[in-house]
């Protein structure tokens, strides 16, 4: 635990007898205890949702894949469709309209 030996445990448990009491070191001690098990929940929460993000990431690289091994000619085709679109982020070309010169002459 922490590289703590057991001397300075007592030393430490003894040093927080003399400054916080004996009434209120119990009640100390609980909420410490109820803070660690938060703790140890939450980063295990955490590490479960990495993991599971890792693990998706690499299903939607494998099915990528086996969809490129088992229809190429479908992937060749969607390739230059995907190049061609504009990206989503990006605002799309808006059709510029030319006046011809007879419009103009009427004008």
């Amino acid at each position: 635990m922490f590289g703590i030996g057991s001397t300075e445990l007592i030393v430490i448990l003894i040093v927080a007898l003399i400054v916080i009491g004996p009434a209120k070191l119990p009640e100390m001690a609980k909420s410490l205890g109820k803070a660690l098990g938060e703790f140890r929940r939450v980063s295990t929460d955490v590490k479960r949702t990495i993991e599971m993000e890792a693990e998706q990431s690499e299903q939607k690289v494998k099915t990528e894949q086996a969809k490129k091994e088992l229809f190429p000619e479908t992937a060749a085709t969607a390739e230059p469709e995907a190049a061609a679109a504009p990206a989503p982020d990006q605002p799309a070309e808006q059709p510029t309209v030319k006046a011809t010169e007879n419009e103009k002459d009427k004008a």
